[in-house]
């Protein structure tokens, strides 16, 4: 019988799937740095959570997918590793370092940068990430990125109530004396939730010209 086209041959040895192994080490080793950044932190009770709880249960989840994931690439069969290129952890990075000197701001010497909080370093660092794979479209990164933001504002700012900057203090200047910080928190969410949903209705999405995909229904003929 012949191989089947495109599909590549499964490997030989005790790991079956390398890809699988590789990216799960990969993200318990993630974990084991997270846990490790935060273990000065006070993790703090249900009622009052401290600043260590979520990301302490993110990087358990995390190791725990981390391991099933590299455990299943000895039990069946997956891809093996592709090669190795720059672009996307690079631009990862980029966009995690920009979230992190632009969120309250970064002097060093007579450079000033000004603090953007959530709402403005947090989808710049999404669509710099983005840019991470070859075929990016900037319609849908951009509704991603404001649409997760306001996710970001509501569960860290509203619901956990944590001291993270969520705007820049002129943009809550603008809100009236009467609105309090949630109420701000709150409003500032739904107009991401507008803007993302303005850009969907708004903005053609772009189709890729060269995905032509052709329906064979010849009897016998597998696919």
């Amino acid at each position: 019988m012949a191989a089947e086209v495109g599909k590549s041959p499964a490997p030989s040895g005790i790991v079956k799937g390398p890809q699988a192994v590789v990216g799960g080490l990969a993200l318990v080793a993630l974990a084991l740095f997270a846990l490790w950044l935060v273990s000065d932190l006070s993790q703090g009770t249900l009622r009052s959570m401290g600043p260590a709880m979520l990301p302490r249960w993110l990087a358990i989840g995390v190791g725990i997918c981390g391991a099933v994931l590299a455990a299943s690439g000895f039990m069946r069969e997956g891809h093996p590793i592709e090669p190795f290129t720059l672009r996307g952890p690079g631009m990862v990075v980029v966009g995690i370092v920009f979230f992190a000197v632009t969120i309250r701001g970064f002097d060093l010497g007579p450079i000033r940068i000004p603090q953007l909080g959530m709402c403005g370093a947090g989808p710049l660092a999404m669509f710099i990430g983005g840019f991470a794979t070859r075929d990016v479209r900037w319609r849908d990164l951009l509704i991603l990125a404001l649409a997760l933001t306001a996710a970001c504002v509501m569960l860290f700012g509203d619901m956990l109530n944590l001291p993270i900057p969520l705007y820049p203090q002129w943009f809550s200047d603008l809100y009236p004396a009467s609105f309090n910080n949630d109420t701000r928190m709150r409003v500032t969410a739904g107009i991401l939730v507008v803007i993302a949903a303005l850009v969907y209705f708004l903005v053609p999405g772009s189709k890729d010209p060269s995905i032509n995909v052709v329906v064979d229904d010849t009897p016998g003929v597998q696919r």
